[in-house]
C-alpha cells in the first residue's frame, strides 16, 4: 500500500498512523489478538483529525488544496460520469493536455465535461505543464464548450490550477487573448454551465474555466486573483509572507460563499479529499446533480440573464466617507 503523505501541521496524526500501521503488521505476524488496542487507536486518530481540521488556517488550507494525493479531474470523470470520449486539439496549433475534456453522460444524460489535469508522477506532471494551461488549452475548452452549445448539452467544468503558464511562447500566442475570449464566450453560453473548484482555483487561469450558473467549492479547495507567494512577492517584495497573504486574499470556501462569488461548499471526508476519492466522488456527485436540477429546465435567453445579474453582484464595499462639516 503507498505510503500516506501527510503535511507538516499533520505530524500528530502520522505518528499516530504509523504506530497503527505497525500494529497492524504485528497483527498479521503473530498469533496474539491485538485488533481492540488497533480500532481504539483508530478512533483516537479519528478524532484528533478532526480537531486538527477544524481549526485549519488559510494557509494550511492552501497546503490542502496543492495535496500531491488530492484527486484531480480525471479521477472524477471515472467516479463520477460514463461513457467518456476524450476530444482534441483546439484546431489552430496544438492538444495542450493541462486541460482534459469531451463528451459524457452525467446520471444518463449526455453532457460536456472539462477540467485541468495536474499529473501524479514526474512524467505526468512535465506532459501536463502541472495544470498550467497555455493558450491553445483555453482554445480547446472554448471549442469543446461551443459543441456543447451546438448539441444543447450541460456543460461541467473542474478548475485546478496555480495560473495560466506565464511563458514567452504562451504569451507569443496570445495568452491573455485566450482567456478574456474564453470569459466573453462562457458569459454567453446558452447552455447551463457548471463549475467546481476541486483543488487550486488560481489567477485568470481558473476564471477562463469559471463564468457559470452553479459555482460549486470543495471545502479544503482554494479560489482567488493570485497565489499566496505571488502576493506576498508583490506586497512584501518576499514570499515568505505567504501565510500573511493567504489570510488577506480571503481564499477559503467559507470566505467566497459569504461573499457570494461561490454558490455552495461540498464538504470533504475527515482528513480532506485525498484520505477517500470515492467518498469525495460520492459527496461531489450529489452537488452536482442538485445544481444541474437548478438549472436545467431554464431557457437560453433566462440563463444568460441569471449569469449577468450574477456577475454584476460581484463586489462588496463599505462608503466610510465622512459628511463635511
Amino acid at each position: 500500500m503507498a505510503k500516506k503523505i501527510f503535511l507538516d501541521f499533520e505530524q500528530s496524526i502520522a505518528e499516530l498512523e504509523n504506530k497503527i500501521d505497525e500494529l497492524r503488521y504485528v497483527q498479521t505476524e503473530s498469533a496474539v489478538d491485538i485488533s481492540s488496542e488497533i480500532d481504539q487507536l483508530a478512533k483516537k486518530s479519528l478524532q484528533l483529525t478532526k480537531d486538527v481540521y477544524s481549526q485549519l488556517t488559510p494557509w494550511q488550507i492552501t497546503k490542502i488544496a496543492r495535496h500531491a494525493e488530492r484527486p484531480y479531474t480525471l479521477d472524477y470523470l471515472g467516479e463520477i460520469f460514463t461513457h467518456f470520449v476524450e476530444m482534441h486539439g483546439d484546431r489552430h496549433f496544438a492538444d495542450d493536455q493541462s486541460i482534459v475534456g469531451g463528451l459524457a453522460r452525467f446520471n444518463g444524460t449526455a453532457c460536456m465535461v472539462l477540467g485541468q489535469q495536474k499529473g501524479r508522477d514526474t512524467k505526468e506532471r512535465g506532459l501536463r505543464n502541472f495544470g498550467m494551461s497555455k493558450p491553445e488549452g483555453y482554445r480547446k475548452a472554448l471549442r469543446l464548450m461551443k459543441t456543447a452549445e451546438k448539441f444543447r448539452l450541460p456543460v461541467f467544468t473542474f478548475v485546478d490550477t496555480p495560473g495560466a503558464y506565464p511563458g514567452i511562447d504562451a504569451e507569443e500566442r496570445g495568452q491573455s487573448e485566450a482567456i478574456g475570449r474564453n470569459i466573453y464566450e462562457m458569459a454567453q453560453l446558452e447552455v447551463p454551465i457548471i463549475t467546481t473548484i476541486i483543488g487550486e482555483g488560481g489567477s485568470g487561469g481558473a476564471l477562463a474555466l469559471s463564468v457559470a450558473d452553479q459555482v460549486l467549492m470543495l471545502q479544503y479547495s482554494i479560489y482567488s486573483v493570485i497565489s499566496p507567494e505571488g502576493c506576498a512577492s508583490i506586497l512584501w517584495k518576499t514570499s515568505d509572507k505567504a501565510q500573511e497573504a493567504a489570510e488577506a486574499l480571503g481564499l477559503t470556501a467559507h470566505r467566497l460563499k459569504a461573499l457570494g462569488v461561490v454558490d455552495k461548499i461540498v464538504n470533504e471526508p475527515v482528513g480532506g479529499a485525498h484520505r477517500d476519492h470515492k467518498q469525495m466522488a460520492a459527496f461531489l456527485k450529489r452537488a452536482l446533480t442538485e445544481a444541474l436540477r437548478q438549472v436545467s429546465d431554464l431557457k437560453g435567453q433566462e440563463l444568460l440573464n441569471r449569469r449577468y445579474e450574477r456577475l454584476q453582484s460581484y463586489g462588496r464595499f463599505t462608503d466610510t466617507r465622512i459628511a463635511a462639516r
